[in-house]
C-alpha cells in the first residue's frame, strides 16, 4: 500500500455480492436524524440484496484538524458501538481519521474508501453532510463521481422535534445547560454516561446514601452542569432508579468535585464494575448546606423526587447492558 493512505488494521470483510448500501459521517450521538438514515439504508439495503454498511470516524476529525474547536462527545466509539448494536445494520467500519486521511480529496475518499474496499453501489447522507479536504465535497459532489463510479446518491431530509431541525450541535448545547428534556427528544433515548466505580470518601454510607463513585475515563465526553439528577443505573444484571450528585460538594470543605450514584434500593458492591447512567432530569443546582442534618433532610426529598420521577412519569426502564 502506497505511503499516505489509508491503513486497515481490520480491513472490513464484506462479502463479495451485489455489492453495499453506505453511509458515512461522524455520527456523534447517533441522534434521531442519524437514526432516519440508518433506517433507509438498511431499507434500500433489504430491497436490492445488498449489505448496509455505516463508515464514521475515530477520533472526531476535528480533533485532527483542528482541535481547539474540537466538540466535547456526546458518544464515545464504546457508547457508539453499542447504540449502532441495536440498528439491524450489516456492518459498522471505524475508520482511523489521521492527518492523512483528513488531507484526501473528496474524490480520493470515495474511490479508495467506498468504491475500492466497500464496492458501494448506492450512497445516502445526512442533509448537512460534508466531507473530504476542508469539508469541500457535498452532495453535488458525490452525485459527480457517483455518476462516473457506478454508484446512486440520496439525500435524508433533516429530522424535526420542538420546532427545530435535530443536530449534534443542537443537542450538545442542550446537554450543556441542563435541558435534558430537549436532549432526551433530540437523541430518542435519554443522554447517558459511563463510568468506573471507584473508592470514594465512604461518607454517603455514613449519612446513609451509599454511592457509587464515577469515573469517566474519556476526557472528552461532554458532561451535563453541576446538579442533582434523577437517572437510571444501568447495569450488566439489572436496571435501577438512582439518583446522582455531579460536581462540587460544598458543604464539606475541601472535598473534590466528583459524581456519585445512590442506587435505589439496591446493596450490592459495585467497585471496579463499569455503570452507564441514563439522565432523566436535573431536579436541582449543587448548594451548600449549614450543617450534616440539613443535607441529609435535602438528600432524602432528592430520593423522593427522583423515585416519583422515575416510577410514575418513565415507566420503561431501559434494558442492562449486553456483556462484552
Amino acid at each position: 500500500m502506497s505511503e499516505g493512505r489509508v491503513q486497515w488494521a481490520h480491513p472490513p470483510g464484506i462479502p463479495e455480492g451485489e455489492g453495499t448500501v453506505v453511509t458515512v459521517g461522524t455520527f456523534d450521538g447517533v441522534h434521531r436524524g442519524h437514526w432516519s438514515v440508518l433506517e433507509e439504508i438498511r431499507r434500500r439495503a433489504r430491497e436490492t440484496d445488498r449489505r448496509s454498511v455505516l463508515v464514521t470516524f475515530d477520533p472526531h476529525p476535528l480533533r485532527i484538524v483542528r482541535p481547539e474547536h474540537a466538540p466535547r462527545l456526546l458518544t464515545t466509539p464504546t457508547e457508539k458501538k453499542e447504540i449502532l448494536a441495536e440498528s439491524g445494520l450489516d456492518y459498522a467500519v471505524f475508520l482511523r481519521f489521521t492527518p492523512a486521511l483528513s488531507r484526501y480529496s473528496p474524490r480520493r475518499f470515495v474511490e479508495e474508501i467506498l468504491v475500492e474496499r466497500l464496492r458501494v453501489r448506492e450512497l445516502v447522507i445526512g442533509y448537512d453532510h460534508g466531507f473530504g479536504k476542508d469539508r469541500s465535497g457535498d452532495a453535488d459532489t458525490l452525485r459527480t463521481i457517483g455518476a462516473e463510479a457506478g454508484f446512486a446518491v440520496d439525500v435524508v431530509a433533516p429530522v424535526e422535534t420542538i420546532g427545530d431541525a435535530v443536530s449534534s450541535t443542537r443537542i450538545r448545547s442542550a446537554v450543556a445547560a441542563g435541558r435534558l428534556d430537549e436532549a432526551t427528544a433530540c437523541l430518542g433515548r435519554p443522554y447517558s454516561l459511563r463510568g468506573l466505580v471507584s473508592r470514594g470518601e465512604g461518607r454517603g454510607r455514613h449519612l446513609g446514601f451509599p454511592t457509587a463513585n464515577l469515573q469517566v475515563r474519556q476526557a472528552d465526553k461532554l458532561i451535563p452542569p453541576a446538579g442533582i439528577y434523577a437517572v437510571w443505573g444501568v447495569l450488566r444484571d439489572g436496571v435501577f432508579m438512582g439518583a446522582l450528585h455531579l460536581g462540587p460538594r460544598p458543604t464539606f470543605q475541601g472535598s473534590p468535585p466528583s459524581i456519585e450514584l445512590h442506587l435505589l434500593d439496591f446493596e450490592r458492591d459495585l467497585y471496579g464494575e463499569e455503570v452507564r447512567v441514563d439522565f432523566v432530569e436535573r431536579l436541582r443546582g449543587v448548594e451548600p448546606f449549614d450543617s450534616v442534618e440539613a443535607l441529609v433532610a435535602q438528600m432524602q426529598r432528592d430520593v423522593a423526587r427522583s423515585r416519583e420521577v422515575l416510577g410514575e412519569d418513565r415507566p420503561e426502564r431501559p434494558r442492562p447492558r449486553e456483556s462484552s
